[in-house]
């Protein structure tokens, strides 16, 4: 099987760990920012989490390089389009990214502006490949939660424009979910969809709030429900959509190898599972390698491949008309 050539769809992107290593440099240098090094390779190893991190934060610790260019309008926008370019090469046909806005002020920039960069490089890359895309706005817990519905307000211009969804990334806590529930409510009521960080590193319980508490309807990662009957049932039931993100989940430990991972079971079982990248620079992946393990791992067929697109589709945030040009590819 030619899994460059396969059709692909990625729901699980973050945008800061998807650069290229040559950006960073190059967008340092405008900027007048110093780096550790000038070596592209040596950036890269500072983006790039060992194949086994230690623990989540490990994983995340390689994001602050990312970070620390992506506080213009151009630097976001240009950062934007080359992961779309990056997709549309390898033949991902649909992208959702996301992002945490807040993370992108340290110059000023409002949300508005933040927001409206990253959707005018998605749209730069529709218009040159054969891709469509979306952006989902992450709220990083453990930040500051009294500019949340701001973030919110400043995406809503765009609903249906390039923005369809809210998210809740970062480091997993148990019974998050009770903390943020005015803010998915505020999101759902402007016209979002939801998806969820959860069950990663933390407990099947957090998947299961998600869905009740927050009222997901992808949860990212999701993995925790093999050892929670009701948040898996509730998946099930609810055909809630599994953002699964096989490299990563094996580096953050949330799986202890790929052997290991659910996600076969669960697409067996008949749940909406999907393969993602999670972070193209900081997993070191691409949607090719995604597919390529995951299919070769469980000894999948090309039908059970198409079954893992058809599900990507339908769990889409894209509106009707996209989906029905996406499943031409089927």
């Amino acid at each position: 099987m030619n899994y460059f050539e396969l059709p692909k769809i990625d729901l699980h992107c973050h945008l800061d760990g998807s650069l290229r290593p040559q950006t960073v440099l190059d967008l340092a240098a405008q900027q007048n920012l110093e780096l550790p090094s000038q070596d592209a390779d040596v950036i890269k190893n500072m983006m790039v989490a060992p194949e086994t991190c230690p623990n989540l934060q490990e994983y995340l610790d390689r994001f602050a390089l990312p970070i620390k260019v992506m506080q213009t309008a151009d630097s976001i926008e240009r950062i934007s389009f080359e992961l779309f370019e990056d997709a549309a090469k390898e033949n991902v046909k649909y992208l959702e990214v996301r992002f945490g806005p807040q993370l992108h002020t340290k110059q000023g920039l409002s949300y508005s502006e933040i927001i409206e960069s990253a959707v005018k490089g998605m749209k730069r890359a529709e218009a040159q490949y054969d891709i469509k895309g979306n952006y989902i706005l992450s709220l990083v817990k453990l930040l500051p939660l009294d500019s949340v519905n701001d973030i919110i307000d400043a995406g809503v211009p765009l609903l249906g424009k390039g923005v369809v969804a809210f998210d809740l990334a970062g480091a997993e806590l148990d019974n998050f979910a009770q903390e943020y529930v005015e803010y998915t409510q505020y999101a759902r009521d402007k016209g979002y969809r939801i998806t969820i960080h959860a069950g990663e590193q933390g407990c099947g319980q957090n998947v299961y709030d998600a869905i009740e508490l927050l009222g997901a309807e992808r949860i990212g990662h999701g993995v925790a429900i093999k050892d929670h009957a009701e948040a898996y049932q509730r998946v099930k039931d609810d055909v809630v959509g599994l953002e699964a993100c096989p490299s990563s989940n094996v580096q953050t430990k949330a799986i202890p190898e790929l052997k290991q991972h659910p996600l076969n079971a669960f697409h067996q079982d008949g749940l909406a599972v999907t393969i993602n990248t999670d972070n193209r620079t900081v997993s070191n992946t691409t949607m090719t390698d995604e597919v390529k393990k995951v299919m070769e791992q469980f000894k999948l067929s090309a039908e059970d491949y198409k079954q893992i697109y058809t599900a990507s589709v339908e769990q889409s945030f894209a509106s009707d008309e996209v989906k029905k040009h996406l499943m031409q590819y089927a």
